[in-house]
């Protein structure tokens, strides 16, 4: 068949040195889709080895039992790493699912091309078998002179290398969509990797909040501890004080150095506070005097405790200036907010901070999100209130 000749024509005929428009872009997406795969491979392999070795954290932890403090901070700096971890994994998740849908749609584009140069080729064979093998060597005996023949010759020279560049086109169109299909099956496999990651670093969260709980339970619990446990916790709260104070004072210093260069002042307009959560269960523990529930000594609590789920939206009680929003032992990840007039509150345990210290606040505004960090054995908020260097009561001021 001619056609058959015209390939083989085309196979000998000198390759072009510039590529069509068409063929440049189909061999930049074929290069560009072996490297989009390339760098999933990769990022398969470090979903794989990205995993958070619970066994290996709880070997760690055992070993800092016997310090209650630089316990819970190993631990809850080990939660914390846990819950970047699954919250890259719900961003890599989202982000694989936009490529997921841009390859289906690549495949897609190239499937509906493939189909037309499959069309576009059938008609071309069927016009060659119609006009016949005679069909070059007539075309070129109708020649009228030796002009025209070296135009026929050129014009059919063109037709061949026209094939021949269909025929690539066609070889690489085909080539991409393989590698489209490759692409989408290894980022379907990544999906649902991280899916599957997410559900194990959930676990492995859950897990080491639970012995987090069981074991500052089993540790104030323990009679032979009791004495040291009471310490530690004066100490602590000592501690505590201690901080918030240093705050204050850093605060006060600050203000005055204001005042004498006749600057603005932050001052309380009076005004009630907005309820610190978005929803809440119940109050867990109120603020003042009372019988700690497993150390057995009276204490004073320095706050009220709004138990509430994890995550739960903790808001600015009221507009002011962050003047810290950091971590410790004790009060876990906490926010301190000035109100002015020596007026400020405090939000302790909480899992995420969305504040930095400098920042202003206004009234209802979310500034955190409830956890069990520090000193702390279940989901709550601790809000408190100091009013002139003194811890108030909150109730003073709260309006639901």
């Amino acid at each position: 068949m001619c056609f058959a000749v015209c390939l083989l024509l085309a196979a000998m005929a000198p390759v072009t040195t510039t590529a069509t428009s068409m063929s440049s872009i189909t061999s930049d997406s074929i290069q560009e889709k072996e490297d989009q795969i390339s760098k999933a491979e990769n990022e398969k392999k470090q979903l794989e080895e990205n995993l958070s070795d619970l066994q290996e954290i709880k070997k760690e932890l055992e070993s800092q039992k016997t310090d209650l403090k630089n316990y819970v901070s190993v631990l809850d700096g080990n939660l914390a790493k846990i819950e970047q971890n699954i919250a890259d994994l719900k961003v890599q998740i989202a982000a694989k699912e936009t490529d997921i849908a841009q390859t289906e749609a690549e495949l897609e584009a190239a499937m509906e091309k493939e189909e037309k140069q499959q069309k576009s080729m059938i008609a071309r064979i069927r016009l060659m078998y119609e006009k016949g093998d005679s069909y070059i060597i007539e075309m070129l005996l109708q020649a009228q002179s030796f002009g025209d023949f070296l135009n026929r010759a050129d014009y059919m020279e063109k037709i061949m290398t026209y094939d021949k560049q269909k025929w690539e086109e066609y070889t690489e169109n085909r080539q991409l969509i393989e590698l489209c299909k490759e692409e989408l099956e290894l980022e379907k496999e990544i999906l649902d990797q991280a899916k599957a990651n997410v559900e194990t670093e959930q676990s492995n969260l859950e897990i080491l909040i639970e012995q987090k709980n069981q074991d500052i339970l089993s540790y104030e619990s323990d009679i032979n501890n009791k004495e040291q446990a009471i310490r530690e916790y004066e100490e602590e709260i000592a501690q505590q004080n201690a901080e918030i104070e240093a705050l204050e004072a850093a605060i006060a210093e600050e203000k005055k150095k204001l005042l004498e260069s006749s600057g603005t002042v932050l001052t309380y307009d009076g005004g009630v506070f907005k309820f610190p959560l978005a929803s809440y269960t119940r109050v867990s523990d109120d603020y003042g005097y009372r019988i700690h529930p497993i150390l057995e000594v009276e204490q004073f609590h320095n706050g009220v405790d709004f138990a509430a789920p994890k995550g739960t939206a903790i808001y600015a009680a009221y507009d002011g200036k962050v003047v810290a929003a950091t971590y410790s032992a004790t009060m876990g990840n906490y926010v301190m907010i000035d109100h002015g007039d020596e007026l400020y509150t405090i939000y302790m345990h909480a899992s995420a901070l969305y504040v930095q210290k400098d920042d202003i606040v206004v009234r209802g505004e979310t500034i955190a999100a409830v956890g069990s960090t520090g000193r702390s054995t279940g989901n709550h908020l601790h809000f408190s209130v100091r009013k002139d260097g003194e811890y108030v009561s909150p109730w003073n001021y709260l309006s639901e």
